[in-house]
């Protein structure tokens, strides 16, 4: 198929940031972006991942471009708390890459022998002594400046307010494609898919693509081509989520660069403070838990934190956990939650967008898109969700929890049947999980496994473990005293460098949004 008329529909986040991706990439196409003027957006993807930062290079955008205008921040790390046991855990996923000590030691395993040596270490201390981003979210400081392995252009994310960010991307990106406003109200098709889309406003659109960005409704994929849809719920059972927004009570301390992700008793909470507010809800499973206890639970929870809620609407969020088998069928192709949806732990909502996005583009590198190109589409996203579905279901499998039937359950789910699904596949979460652990006694430093496996005290190097493996050595940790002082150094020599930097909320208030 050659494409020169592309066809989107659906406004929000992903119909926008889809439409800002072809202006600058290919400003030749044909652009109409067909949005309803009825639906309100979800809003979900206010928290991003360093990764983000590919896309904002790869459509040309910078920092200062946006932020002030969608009240963003920067972010440094996503932290689960009381995620591994229910009080006093804290789990960190910062961003950038280990700083390692290269030895005879095996790269990434010094600290776990390090912990081996010393069984009264702290888990937080992983990521403490391997990460020089831990000194700027420990202090709460923005420190611009390269920090060993942490640079700033690349390893931060932000904080922003996705439907603000919508619209600054169509004002200031796609002013010149055709935006229509009007509902959908037939899909005719053909064998190629989608001959023409019949709005209300009397309008009959035509296409060689087209683009779904219809959120979970899924109206070209799902509703008009009936593309299979595989639930994740068997991993990942949270179908629902609480959302609202909260103001600050104290500014200059709750302002942090750390989406925080706090469980409770039937699921958990994300907190995401932006420059002027906070967005908040709570993300649960109606199979242990009705809406009203939830929402009950959620409101206790934010009273605890001293908010004030009564001048909040809440609003109640379904989910559908999963993805379509195929993402581009005929000329269709899905980009967003009309894709697929894991849940807003990890930051991941925004993250599916803009890698199925520089994915499609591949597509378009030769003139003509062929099935190969789609099916390779299609392998390459199914890919990149089936990690990341696994990965954020490792935060409940490695859990600790069980004081109400949502932990339990979560503590009890059996995986061994998707692990075994798997077994011939490359690069997936649970498999490499299980090789690194049980087989290699190490894990690989850049790996999110091992921030996550780590800090939840899932260890690969015990002195068990060293001790079946050398057998015919003594164990002698003497020869490492001086590098595990090292890693304490190391720790200390970083937050001595950020110690007079600003704090997040200072650096904000003079560099990004320009008051006194």
């Amino acid at each position: 198929m050659r494409v020169n008329n592309i066809v989107i529909v659906g406004g929000g986040t992903a119909g926008w940031m889809t439409a800002s991706t072809f202006v600058r990439l290919f400003p030749d196409k044909k652009i109409t972006l067909i949005e309803s003027p009825n639906i309100k957006s979800i809003g979900v993807g206010e928290s991003t991942i360093a990764q983000f930062r590919k896309w904002l290079a790869l459509v040309k955008i910078k920092d200062y471009d946006f932020m002030k205008e969608c009240d963003a921040s920067y972010k440094f790390t996503i932290r689960f708390t009381n995620f591994h046991k229910k009080t006093d855990s804290r789990v960190d996923y910062p961003f950038g890459y280990p700083n390692n000590i290269i030895s005879h030691v095996p790269e990434g395993n010094l600290w776990h022998l390090k912990k081996a040596y010393d069984p009264s270490i702290p888990l937080t201390d992983y990521n403490d002594s391997y990460f020089p981003v831990m000194a700027l979210v420990n202090n709460n400081k923005v420190h611009k400046e390269d920090l060993d392995d942490f640079l700033f252009k690349r390893d931060t994310a932000f904080h922003f307010d996705a439907t603000k960010f919508a619209t600054w991307l169509k004002n200031n990106i796609c002013q010149n494609i055709n935006h229509i406003e009007s509902e959908v109200k037939l899909v005719k098709l053909n064998d190629d898919g989608i001959k023409s889309l019949e709005l209300e406003n009397g309008q009959s659109i035509t296409g060689d693509l087209f683009i779904d960005c219809t959120g979970f409704k899924s109206l070209l994929l799902g509703k008009s081509l009936y593309e299979e849809f595989l639930s994740y719920s068997h991993i990942l059972p949270n179908n629902k989520s609480w959302a609202t927004q909260v103001d600050y009570t104290d500014k200059k301390n709750q302002l942090v660069g750390i989406t925080n992700a706090t469980a409770l008793k039937n699921g958990w909470v994300w907190n995401i403070p932006l420059w002027s507010r906070i967005g908040t809800g709570y993300v649960y499973s109606d199979k242990y838990t009705t809406d009203n206890e939830a929402l009950q639970e959620f409101k206790e929870h934010l009273k605890n934190e001293g908010f004030d809620i009564t001048k909040h609407e809440f609003r109640n969020i379904p989910m559908r956990i999963g993805i379509h088998k195929r993402l581009f069928v005929k000329n269709v192709v899905a980009i967003g939650l009309s894709a697929g949806f894991i849940e807003p732990l990890e930051s991941n909502g925004l993250y599916t967008v803009h890698e199925f996005l520089h994915n499609l583009t591949r597509c378009f590198e030769r003139e003509t898109i062929s099935q190969w190109d789609k099916d390779v589409f299609n392998l390459a996203c199914r890919t990149t969700y089936n990690s990341w579905a696994e990965f954020v279901a490792m935060h409940y499998a490695l859990s600790e929890r069980d004081d109400s039937d949502y932990w339990k359950a979560n503590m009890n789910r059996e995986y061994d049947k998707t692990i075994h699904d798997l077994i011939t596949e490359d690069k997936q979460g649970f498999r490499n999980l299980m090789m690194e652990k049980s087989y290699a006694y190490k894990y690989e430093p850049r790996s999110g496994i091992s921030h996550v496996a780590s800090e939840y005290g899932y260890l690969p190097c015990t002195e068990n473990t060293l001790r079946y493996e050398n057998i015919e050595i003594d164990l002698d940790y003497s020869m490492y005293i001086p590098l595990f002082d090292l890693l304490d150094k190391r720790k200390e020599k970083w937050n001595n460098t950020v110690k007079d930097s600003p704090s997040l909320y200072e650096y904000l208030k003079k560099e990004v949004y320009n008051e006194l």
